[in-house]
């Protein structure tokens, strides 16, 4: 899977888009034929403590995914993104496989 990783504003420590990495790679173990991957990172201006946005969008042949949270870190943010994500491929795939 080929990741593409946009932090927005700022610049991301190499930790933190080997974070992004690893967890995202944990995605092919529910859909393996998952092509790319964009995550878009941004620090909100505001005064809630939860300004860590994470939008994450996968693209799988004939099915896109799309995640969309907030939190107090990236990692968080990434953690709550990877387990939407998650879900909505079971369900996919769930919906596919009765379909067949």
């Amino acid at each position: 899977m080929q990741v593409q990783i946009h932090s927005v504003h700022f610049d991301a420590d190499q930790r933190l888009l080997d974070f992004i990495q690893e967890k995202l790679d944990k995605l092919n173990t529910f859909h393996d034929q998952i092509m790319t991957c964009e995550v878009f990172l941004r620090i909100e201006k505001n005064d809630q403590r939860e300004n860590k946005l994470c939008d994450v969008k996968l693209h799988a042949p004939g099915v896109d995914f799309f995640a969309k949270r907030r939190a107090t870190s990236f990692e968080a943010s990434l953690d709550e993104v990877v387990e939407a994500l998650r879900r909505q491929i079971r369900k996919h795939r769930k919906q596919r496989d009765v379909a067949v």
